[in-house]
This record gives C-alpha cells, structure tokens and sequence, in this order.
C-alpha cells in the first residue's frame, strides 16, 4: 500500500511540513520555559551571574556561524538522517555508521532524562492542585502520550507542538514585558543592566555559563530531520534552521537581561543563593510583576514545555531508526513506515518500550528523578550532540572541497570556527563529567560519557559490516530521498 502522496511503500509523508511546523518542531526540544526556569537560574549561580546574556548573544553566534555549513549543505542533502546524511555524504559511510549510532545514544539519552524530570516536576505541580501521583505515574502518562502522537502521522504532532511552544512563550514574554513597563526594580539599577560588562562575562565560571546556555539550543540543529517531510525542503529547511536559532537566541538573551533587572544586577546572585531551590526564581518575579494566576499557569505549561520536548526528541529518536533501519544499519524491520500514516512506526515503538524500562528501572531502585535520572543521563545527550556537531563541521568542510560551490566563509572558515569550538566544548564535558552530574569518584563519571564513543565504535562496526555485505547499499548511505 503507498502513502497518500503516492511516493511509494515505506516512505515518510512528503510535503507534510511548513515552515512553521519545523521551526516549532524544533524549537519545542529547546524547551525554552524549561530553561528560562530551570536553566537559567542555575547559570547565573554556577555561571557567570550577570554575564548570562552576553554568553547567550556569543552562543547565538556560534550556533548562527555552524549553522552558516550546515545550511549551505542541506540545498545538497535531502536525506531524513540529518547528522548521520551530512557525515555519509562528507566523511563516508563509516562516519556515517558512527554518527547514525551516536545520535540514537544521544537523542534517547536526552528523552529518558527529560521522562525524570517531567516527572519530578510535575508531581509538585499538580500536587499543589491537590491531584496526587508520584512522580513515575507523570512519567507514564507521559510517554504513552509521547508514544500516540510518534506513532501516528507527522503533522499531528506538529499541531500539539505550535500550540505548546506557543504559550510557553507567551507565558514568558507576559512577565518580560511586565518587568519592562515598571521599569524593572527601580531603587537597584533598573533596566540598566550593562550587557556587555566584561567584568560579569568573565567572572564566576565562564566555562559553566556557556554549557547551560549550550543546552537551550540543543535541538535546533533537527530541521534537516524533517528534509522528507517539509514542503519545498530547499527553502523550508534554511530559513526553519536560521529561524529556529534566532528565535531561540533572542528570546534568551531578551529574556536573560530582564530576569536581572527584576531585582537588580546586585541583587541577582544573593536572591537566587537565598531560594530553596534555584528554579523558583522565574515563578518568583512572575508572581511580583504579574501576580494573579499567572504563577500556577507557567507552572503547567512548565509541564506542557518538557512534554513537548520529549515528544520531539522522540520524533528524532523514529527517524533515525527508520533512516538506520532503511540504509541497512539496523534491522530492515525499521525502515519501514505505517501503511496509513507513513510515520516511522516502528522506531516509535521500540523507543516507547525503551523509555518504560528505564524508567522502571529508575523508579524500582528508587532513585531521583531528576538528581539522578534527568542529571545523570541529560549530559549523556549533550556530549553526543557536541560530538556530531564537531563530525557534521568536518563533513561540511570535506563535501565542499570535493563538490565545489558554495563562499569559503560558509564552506570552510565558520564551520571549522564551530567544529573547534564544539570539540573544546565535547573534550570539556568528558572530561568533567563527574563534576558535571554529581557522580565524581564513582564509576558512573566514566562509564556514563563513555556510551557515546561506545555508540560510535558499534555504529563504526555496522557500517563496515555493511560495506561488506552490501557494498551497493553501503555506497547510498545518506543519498537523497526527498
């Protein structure tokens, strides 16, 4: 049976996808009430305090000169396997084997922590309702969600994002702006918080700052996941990237600058020092300029926001397995789509089932949600997306000096400029693992990290396996499909 569009059996639904739908898609993993509350607070106390806006406007930078590679190449690769096409088409079909591998590590590790947390917080959430669930019954509820919406056609999914991204921010813009029109607090400085001071970029920890700020964008870089799916895929998937990381990047550093200014620069680090728990700072100034239902509210859509990203990590998660399944790195079984909603079905499943045990396992030792499940794994995924990012800046830089085309600013000097960067930042966190997650002096500082280059080097094995067996299909990895 073929898909609606009459592309064929086993392919993804074409022209499914605007550019709305894949910039909202994407942003949703970012889950930007997620970290303006969570993030955010804790990269001013452990970060650089009052420099977190100018290290947010450098990492929007950053992301715009990786993106400037990233985009040049997607007009060449229309291939629903993103980091794993870009590596193929650059590096060769064992990078490629590698990074398919790693961004399955990754993506799942990211999803199972953001299950932990989601569950932690909305237990309090609703708890404060007086609706009573420990944390794993939310964590459940959760992925049965997440699994109905993965399993069915794309543009479902699509739909429940852009409304849940769309009130989050709404949510936190209604309490910017409301910190904007009183003037911020007046009697300590008021809106003018100096953002270029580089006094505040440089102190506290500079190294720690960037991190936090890193993981608000991790999940722009997915547009490419959707090259397949969106309409006229040349266009959507350049502006859908570019989109993303400004949108992202503003929001933050706008957002960042106002979260000083509603208690003063002075102020910042004592008053958040002085909560119980670091997160409630965003629910603290929205209650003094806002007040009203405004507090409960951006507690629920606190919830919404992690639900949203978990269903886009889950998205990801399908269609690298479709993609892995499709060019013969996994079992065939998963390049196969639904007969009626040609959605990556398969993979969705496994990932279902994947996320049920690790939370049982988590759940049945009794461990935290989010101390130990969403700390402990979260950075697994952050390390992963480093390292692809640093092979995809390399893929980028390769695929053009043999193609040809394309400003050497864009093929060469601000892809290397990203990939050094990304690699200082992969070899960092390896590095500081344990310090990182709390399990310093334990055996969980290495074996933990070392999943991703586990990842690569099965993945690495399965290309070469493949080479052997199949050396057409393996000389079509991360060919075009859309």
């Amino acid at each position: 049976m073929t898909n609606e569009t009459g592309d064929g059996a086993n392919q993804l639904r074409r022209n499914s996808l605007g550019l709305i739908a894949v910039t909202f898609m994407v942003i949703s993993a970012a889950a930007p009430l997620t970290g303006v509350a969570g993030a955010v607070p804790i990269a001013f106390l452990l970060g650089n305090g009052t420099g977190v806006p100018a290290t947010f406007l450098f990492m929007t930078l950053v992301m715009l000169a990786f993106a400037a590679g990233y985009v040049a190449m997607s007009r060449h690769v229309k291939n629903a396997g993103a980091f794993y096409a870009y590596a193929a088409r650059g590096l060769g079909g064992r990078w490629a084997g590698a990074t398919a591998f790693t961004a399955l590590a990754a993506y799942n590790a990211m999803q199972f922590g953001l299950i932990g947390l989601l569950g932690g917080i909305a237990a309090g959430v609703f708890g404060s309702f007086g609706i009573n669930l420990p944390w794993w019954g939310w964590s459940l509820i959760a992925i049965a969600l997440v699994g109905i919406l993965g399993y069915r056609q794309v543009d479902l999914s699509a739909k429940v994002l852009i409304v849940l991204v769309a009130l989050e921010y709404l949510i936190v813009l209604v309490v910017d702006f409301a910190i904007l029109a009183q003037g911020g607090a007046v009697d300590a400085g008021g809106l003018s918080v100096n953002l270029f001071d580089t006094g505040a970029i440089f102190s506290g920890s500079l190294t720690a700052a960037i991190l936090f700020c890193l993981g608000s964008f991790i999940g722009f870089e997915a547009t490419t996941i959707y090259a397949e799916e969106a309409r006229d895929p040349e266009k959507t998937i350049p502006r859908a990237t570019y989109l993303s990381v400004l949108m992202i990047g503003l929001f933050f550093v706008f957002t960042t600058w106002l979260m000083i200014a509603g208690v003063g620069a002075e102020n910042l680090l004592p008053t958040i020092g002085g909560l119980a728990d670091p997160t409630e700072y965003f629910f603290m100034l929205a209650d003094m300029y806002v007040g009203g239902p405004v507090p409960p509210i951006a507690g629920i859509l606190l919830v919404s926001s992690l639900f949203a990203a978990l269903s886009a990590f889950h998205n990801y998660i399908a269609r690298y397995s479709y993609v892995a399944g499709r060019e013969g790195l996994l079992p065939a079984a998963f390049g196969r789509t639904h007969d009626a909603h040609s959605s990556p079905h398969v993979g969705s499943v496994v990932q279902t089932v994947g996320a049920l045990a690790v939370l049982a396992v988590f759940a049945g030792l009794g461990l935290d949600p989010v101390l130990n499940m969403f700390t402990w794994i979260s950075q697994i995924g952050t390390l992963g997306v480093l390292g692809m990012m640093t092979v995809t800046s390399l893929a980028v830089i390769m695929f053009f000096r043999r193609q040809g085309g394309g400003s050497a600013i864009a093929t060469v000097i601000l892809p290397a400029l990203s990939g050094l960067i990304m690699a200082a930042l992969f070899v960092y966190i390896f590095a500081n693992f344990g310090d990182l997650t709390g399990t310093a002096g334990g055996g969980l500082s290495w074996i933990l990290p070392g999943l991703i280059p586990l990842a690569a080097v099965i993945g690495w094995i399965a290309a070469m396996r493949l080479e052997k067996a199949d050396p057409a299909g393996f000389a079509r990895m991360g060919e075009n499909r859309a």
